[in-house]
């Protein structure tokens, strides 16, 4: 009778349901629904290849007096049958029979087309003796409609057919493409490979068990990499209204292995691999420069680690069935990293690790082997014979003292991400303690590598990654709609939501320098969430505009979106400069400059108008800046102050429709006589 632990897991088919793309990688979410065998053991399968066996997750979230006490990734290995799916490939010969059917009827059109209007009146022969004849006109015009008609109806056809030529090439580029992607998105061996979790689940004697028969739904959520995505927007406004229609839209790009079709999808700027470990304060030293002490990595165990397991070695040997250790992601030679019965693996970082098992003493050699069995022994050799001693014969210079100290570990030792902490059915000397994980699965560390390489994807235009633009924040959006995203590598344009914004149009020049009017448009974020910044197309009153960038606008806070200039809104600007002297002595030169600008509204509409202009800055007591103006200083304004150097002025003023308005001012530089700028002074 065979143990029931030694039976294979029931299987169970799973079905993605939720993904969270986060600034680098996602977190996904599969239900699996089933009946729970007797051993309380299943296997749910359709897992990617990619993800990261340490944030494998389950959970029962239908099933009375059940609970899952045990998650292990195992890998299925079977024949690769063909490099891409066999769907497409019939799909794509398919198309192809199709696009070669469609091109045999456009081409028995056209030569049904040359036939008629090849069609031609032909009199009978005449022989000399035959005395001429005329041509009835009513057969020449009947036979010249007969053609008229007849191509009429060709012609009509064969647009017809070409539409369809064209509809079937396309879809057979189409189908192309996919199986191109398809085959290109799994590393080329011989043997294909899938990941499954092994769960087991037990009564948890608090509540009444459900009825055998009744089925049970477990939730599975993982980590995988390959995911990436930006923000990206569509404002339409109407110049009537005082708000606007804000679509927040999300460009993603994912190569995990596994199409997301009809998921729930979740967008988050936080980052999965941010390093969350303390940072170390040294020591300043001053004197003669010493270098820094390494730093140990280990530390004492913990008092009563032994005393840890004597309930589970109190508990009696294991099943026969069952194996003493399990290998996450073991199968076909593949092996991810050593999960012992009963253990859970240690997250990454120093600040996480444990009681580290003391580095093995350097210089130790093994044991001599033994001889076979049957086989004698060499005999040593006489002193000064020919035949040298055997090696293990010869004495073994004892290892050198450890330095001063704690242990030191090495490297290995020392690479918190590969560390496991080895569970009660380790030897007895490494229980309860960390030590080096095996090497990863090569075929897992391409699949990862494949993945990861959707990070240096080219992004769109006016894009930037949520993990530059949310700053020391972070936000998540959840789209309102289920979203399909496949695993080809490129970007999708998703919608998330629509969020309310208030919108004003504003109009900026800076007339020194150039002589345009600029429309922007200031947008008001009324949500409880950042705007991250990212393209914007813009639609007023039905006309589209071109592209622009919209910058990252907190909660409760206003942006500007530049429109480009406003041929409705002219500006002209002049200056006038007069010198002089005054003074008992006439020590002081007196450079006065007088602006005068003009602003012209040919809309249908009053605009607001900000010009902005500058004076000089001096850091010199005797050299004075005296303004005579009604503009205001940018600092009045700490936001506006930040975006505006030293000496910018601003005038806001109100053009009413089809009118004008003027603005005179200007500033009067105080320079002493006996002092010269450099390179002399600027009258400009």
């Amino acid at each position: 009778m065979t143990d029931a632990a030694a039976q294979p897991c029931a299987p169970w088919e799973s079905e993605l349901t939720s993904v969270v793309v986060h600034a680098r990688g996602a977190v996904c979410r599969r239900l699996a629904r089933g009946v729970v065998p007797a051993d309380g053991r299943v296997r749910v399968r359709g897992l990617p290849r990619v993800l990261d066996p340490l944030s494998l997750r389950a959970q029962v979230v239908a099933g009375r007096g059940l609970a899952v006490t045990g998650a292990r990734l195992a890998v299925e290995a079977e024949p690769r049958t063909a490099d891409a799916p066999r769907d497409l490939v019939r799909e794509t010969e398919r198309l192809t029979d199709e696009l070669h059917r469609a091109e045999a009827r456009r081409d028995r059109q056209l030569r049904r087309i040359e036939e008629v209007t090849a069609l031609r009146p032909v009199p009978p022969p005449r022989r000399r003796e035959d005395p001429h004849r005329r041509t009835p006109v009513d057969a020449w015009l009947r036979l010249a409609g007969f053609v008229d008609e007849r191509l009429t109806v060709l012609h009509t056809e064969l647009a017809v057919l070409e539409e369809r030529l064209l509809q079937a090439d396309h879809e057979l580029a189409v189908a192309r493409d996919r199986l191109a992607r398809s085959s290109t998105d799994a590393p080329a061996t011989p043997v294909h490979t899938t990941v499954a979790a092994d769960l087991s689940l037990r009564e948890t004697g608090t509540g009444e068990r459900a009825d055998g028969a009744d089925p049970v739904e477990i939730e599975i959520e993982y980590r995988v990499p390959g995911a990436v995505w930006v923000p990206s927007y569509r404002l339409t406004r109407r110049q009537d209204e005082a708000g606007g229609r804000l679509v927040l839209r999300a460009s993603v790009a994912q190569r995990t292995g596994e199409d997301w079709t009809g998921v729930r999808l979740g967008l988050s700027t936080a980052d999965l691999h941010r390093p969350t470990g303390v940072p170390v304060l040294r020591s300043l030293r001053i004197g003669r420069r010493q270098p820094a002490p390494a730093p140990s990595g280990w530390r004492e165990p913990p008092a009563g680690l032994a005393g840890l397991f004597a309930g589970y070695d109190a508990a009696g040997p294991r099943p026969a069935g069952r194996p003493e250790a399990g290998w996450v992601g073991g199968g076909a030679g593949a092996a991810e990293a050593p999960v012992y019965a009963g253990a859970a693996p240690v997250a990454a970082g120093p600040a996480r690790s444990r009681a580290a098992g003391p580095p093995k003493a350097p210089g130790a050699l093994p044991p001599p082997a033994a001889a076979p069995p049957g086989v004698a022994p060499p005999a040593p050799a006489a002193p000064g014979g020919a035949m040298p001693a055997p090696l293990s014969a010869m004495p073994v210079p004892p290892p050198p003292p450890p330095p001063p100290g704690p242990p030191r570990p090495d490297a290995a030792e020392l690479d918190y991400a590969d560390l496991v902490l080895a569970g009660p059915d380790a030897p007895s000397g490494a229980r309860g303690l960390l030590a080096p994980g095996t090497p990863a699965d090569p075929v897992a560390a391409e699949y990862r590598r494949r993945a990861e390489s959707v990070g240096a994807l080219p992004l769109p235009a006016c894009a930037v990654r949520p993990r530059e633009s949310a700053g020391s924040f972070d936000h998540r959006y959840d789209a309102e709609g289920p979203a399909d995203i496949p695993s080809d590598g490129t970007w999708h344009t998703v919608t998330v939501a629509e969020l309310p914004v208030g919108l004003r149009t504003e109009y900026l020049c800076v007339p020194s320098v150039e002589e345009t009017v600029y429309a922007t448009l200031v947008l008001a974020n009324a949500t409880d969430r950042a705007l991250l910044a990212g393209p914007v197309d813009v639609t007023a009153d039905g006309e589209p505009l071109p592209t622009a960038a919209l910058p990252t606008v907190a909660p409760g806070g206003t942006g500007r979106i530049g429109l480009g200039p406003a041929e409705a809104v002219r500006v002209s600007r002049r200056t006038e400069l007069r010198e002089s002297t005054a003074g008992l002595r006439s020590t002081t030169t007196v450079l006065d400059h007088r602006i005068h600008v003009e602003l012209a509204n040919r809309l249908s509409r009053p605009v607001a108008v900000e010009v902005r202009e500058r004076v000089p800055v001096t850091s010199q007591a005797d050299v004075r800046v005296e303004e005579r103006a009604d503009w205001t200083a940018p600092e009045d304004d700490r936001a506006a102050a930040e975006r505006h150097v030293p000496g910018t002025r601003l005038w806001r003023v109100d053009v009413p429709a089809g009118g004008t308005a003027v603005l005179d001012g200007g500033y009067e530089i105080r320079i002493p006589a006996a002092k010269a700028l450099t390179g002399g002074n600027r009258r400009s």
